[in-house]
């Protein structure tokens, strides 16, 4: 009896863990683009006036150029502060090119603003420069 009660907590933490990734992605959603040129900018989220400066402005140089920037205002995972920082694997869902992406930013288009370089990278097939946006699939994962 001890053992079927230690083990329906844990049973209950897997499923609630299992539910909270599966709710830090979404589908089908609108990526369009934003030229923040980082490498131009010195890397230096004050000079692009983004967002999450207040919070990762300081972080070290291989921090802030090690993944291709965006703005988030996705459907699915934190929003404000708590999304600073945080990375999202992007995929084209026309092409399948795929990205890793740090949120350095907020937007208001209810998807992602890639940096250019970013969009331009999953871009493959041109497709998304002719309509001025993608359809991607985003999950937030690891830096």
């Amino acid at each position: 009896m001890t053992k079927v009660v230690m083990l329906v907590p844990i049973l209950v933490l897997c499923a609630l863990a299992a539910t909270s990734v599966s709710a830090q992605q979404a589908s089908n959603v609108r990526a369009t683009y934003h030229y923040y040129n980082p490498a131009q900018n010195n890397w230096d989220l004050n000079a692009v006036s983004a967002y999450c400066a207040t919070w990762d402005a300081n972080q070290p140089l291989a921090w802030r150029q090690k993944y291709g920037w965006t703005a988030f205002c996705g459907p699915a995972g934190p929003h404000g502060q708590a999304s600073c920082g945080k990375c999202l694997s992007v995929t084209n869902t026309a092409t399948g090119a795929q990205a890793t992406v740090r949120i350095v930013d907020q937007c208001s288009n209810g998807g992602l603003d890639l940096d250019w370089g970013v969009f331009q990278k999953i871009d493959t097939n041109g497709q998304g420069y002719q309509q001025g946006h993608l359809t991607v699939n985003y999950q937030f994962v690891g830096c």
